[in-house]
């Protein structure tokens, strides 16, 4: 039993990309694939895919950027973890150096970039940071 999904994905990506795996399968979850979706807008991914397994079971199939070619390893931080939740209005986020991070909130209606949600003028849960 996973407690917490998130981090077990960033986890995953992490330790793939620093193994120099091409593809990773994790379990799926809406709020996965919406993040995975952001991540590939962003191209920290090449692309993701959901499996269909049978049995009503679901699971995500993430194909990763090459690093010998991009000679890049992202960072994945978790940020708001299941013991303590970290809330936020988007404009007090500060600003990343360079716009080189992104920060990944997860709002009441969707999962948006900082920069996103600085637009709406919205409010959530700060779940990781990606540079």
């Amino acid at each position: 039993m996973i407690i917490d999904p998130i981090g077990d994905l960033l986890t995953r990506l992490r330790n793939a990309y620093m193994a120099r795996i091409l593809e990773v399968s994790s379990p799926y979850s809406k709020l996965k694939s919406d993040l995975l979706k952001i991540l590939q807008k962003n191209k920290y991914i090449v692309s993701f895919e959901e499996i269909d397994e049978g049995d009503n079971k679901k699971s995500l199939l993430v194909k990763l950027n090459d690093v010998r070619l991009t000679k890049y390893i992202p960072t994945f931080k978790r940020i708001s973890k299941p013991g303590q939740r970290i809330y936020i209005w988007a404009k007090d986020i500060k600003k990343s150096r360079n716009g080189q991070w992104i920060y990944v909130i997860s709002t009441p209606k969707w999962v948006v970039t900082w920069y996103e949600a600085r637009a709406l003028n919205v409010w959530g849960e700060l779940m990781c940071e990606i540079f």
